[in-house]
């Protein structure tokens, strides 16, 4: 038994990337700041003050490393320009 084991408890729910980000940005709207100006200052300074504790969205986004985020929004923006390139003759 040299195997490290991991604990999950019952009531945690891992939540993607994407989702996080997407109640990230709700909790932000919600409070009055500028979700993208806020988000864009957590994911260059990782400084979590950027984030409020409303609707526990700090406590979210820091269970997320902020590359694995960074790459969330990266594909997404790829994605959709791929989508309009393929549209245009």
């Amino acid at each position: 038994m040299d195997e490290t084991r991991k604990f999950h408890f019952k009531g945690e729910i891992e939540q993607s990337p994407r989702a996080v980000l997407f109640l990230v940005f709700e909790a932000l709207k919600e409070q009055g700041y500028n979700p993208i100006n806020q988000i864009v200052g957590y994911l260059i300074s990782g400084d979590p003050a950027y984030i409020p504790r409303h609707n526990n969205a700090r406590a979210l986004i820091r269970k997320i490393e902020r590359d694995e985020l960074v790459e969330e929004l990266v594909k997404a923006y790829l994605s959709i320009e791929q989508e309009d390139d393929e549209e245009q003759p």
